[in-house]
């Protein structure tokens, strides 16, 4: 395996004046790059091949993607001509930028990987006093699978070109795709866990697992209602936030309606967060197809936005 050796700035590229970017310099200097780059297996093409970018610059250019909305094609062209993305990933001025095709490659490679990365990034934001742990926000959103949809069946039906992806129904529209459950910090907004999955499994199935266990308060919608999340939250002592829902023959109580419309005013801000990954940071709809692939890609946008929150955060 041939690998490339992690260049060396050049007497030129400390000549270079211009091109800051204040955001990108804050986040180079909050992280402990090299544990990081300790979660990242080596990599590399055949010995008679081209040698391969070091795992940590191909890591860096994925997170300027999810910063930027920028497609491999458009990422390979910004790096030729953007100072600051090359100083913040670490490629000097005499060397080659990566194709397109590598950071494809690369990409595929973070199966199995990603969540490594995302549990240091959030190892290293705790250290430095940026989850606050005064209450966790629980919720899920639903995201489009890449493919068309398939034509709805009795069952659901699927599709053979992503079979992972599934029908589910909220309210009067039915969405083919994946859920992505997220536990998020109730102050700062950084997200310390998530999960993807197909549509159509049930929050109740996934809430109790999102829990922290070092929080001191757990807010979540009726959806999580169930004897695993109350249970989960009785053994860690942890406060129950989550809204109260009727049942056949016994509607809420006047109390009980007071306490899901408080409730409700601060588990509320997890949609912001959703709205803002959907928005700016490509979550509208998978890229990919199967669970594998989009949770990987999924994990590592939720360790850009992480990184970007946390930056602003410390501005």
């Amino acid at each position: 395996m041939v690998m490339r050796k992690q260049p060396t700035m050049s007497l030129v590229d400390g000549l270079v004046v211009g091109g800051g970017n204040a955001r990108l310099e804050r986040i180079d200097t909050l992280i402990d790059w090299s544990s990081l780059e300790q979660a990242l297996t080596p990599r590399g093409t055949a010995r008679t091949g081209r040698p391969a970018y070091p795992a940590l610059m191909m890591l860096k250019i994925l997170l300027l993607q999810s910063w930027y909305g920028l497609g491999d094609p458009e990422m390979e062209e910004a790096l030729g001509d953007r100072l600051s993305f090359r100083r913040f990933v670490g490629l000097s001025l005499g060397e080659k930028v990566p194709d397109h095709s590598s950071l494809c490659r690369f990409r595929q490679s973070l199966q199995g990987q990603a969540e490594a990365v995302f549990a240091e990034v959030n190892r290293q934001l705790d250290a430095h006093g940026l989850i606050l742990r005064r209450g966790t926000l629980i919720d899920a959103t639903l995201i489009p699978a890449a493919v068309s949809e398939p034509p709805k069946q009795k069952g659901g039906g699927r599709s053979a070109t992503d079979p992972d992806a599934a029908w589910t129904k909220r309210g009067a529209k039915a969405t083919f795709g994946y859920k992505l459950h997220v536990a998020v910090d109730r102050d700062s907004q950084l997200v310390r866990a998530a999960q993807v999955t197909p549509a159509n499994v049930n929050e109740v199935c996934i809430g109790h697992a999102l829990v922290q266990g070092d929080e001191a308060a757990v807010w979540a919608d009726k959806g999580y209602v169930g004897p695993a999340m109350r249970e989960r939250l009785h053994a860690a002592k942890i406060k129950d936030r989550v809204q109260r829902r009727a049942a056949r023959g016994r509607p809420l109580r006047r109390w009980e309606i007071v306490r899901n419309r408080l409730i409700g005013r601060v588990r509320g801000r997890v949609e912001g967060v959703f709205g803002a990954l959907k928005r700016s940071y490509g979550l509208m709809r998978m890229r990919y197809y199967g669970l594998a692939r989009n949770t990987a890609a999924t994990l590592l946008t939720l360790t850009a936005w992480n990184l970007a929150r946390a930056a602003d955060r410390i501005a």
